[in-house]
């Protein structure tokens, strides 16, 4: 499988990117949004997904979009990724002008608050919700 860094792997099948959807925390972001989802095999190296939209620009654009994601998943995510985790990052159109050193913050910043919310359970993680409207 091919790799971002060292013990990162890149996922490549769309049957991942839906689970990683489907079960994942999500943490929004002006530049990324980040799926998180904990696969449960610590064992299993952890890996890292990217999704361009067409909504967001053309080909150059959206492959350039994904080299800047890939260079700043292997300074913020992998020293910090978690074994037998997904990541996936949804790239957002403000990717392309950004300073690449506030890329690299806002996702480290996302992958913090990710592994908190991943953290808590999810029984806190309903609990922390709105109640829904009457």
């Amino acid at each position: 499988m091919p790799k971002v860094a060292d013990g990162l792997d890149v996922m490549r099948r769309r049957a991942d990117f839906v689970a990683a959807t489907r079960d994942a925390v999500k943490i929004g972001g002006p530049l990324v949004g980040l799926q998180m989802r904990d696969r449960g095999d610590p064992a299993a190296p952890p890996r890292v997904g990217f999704t361009v939209t067409k909504r967001v620009g053309g080909a150059v654009e959206r492959n350039r979009m994904k080299r800047r994601l890939r260079v700043a998943a292997r300074l913020a995510i992998a020293p910090s990724a978690r074994p037998g985790c997904d990541y996936v990052l949804v790239a957002r159109r403000a990717v392309l002008d950004a300073e690449f050193a506030r890329i690299v913050r806002d996702l480290g910043d996302a992958l913090r608050r990710a592994h908190g919310r991943a953290d808590r359970g999810p029984s806190d993680r309903a609990s922390a919700a709105p109640p829904p409207p009457a």
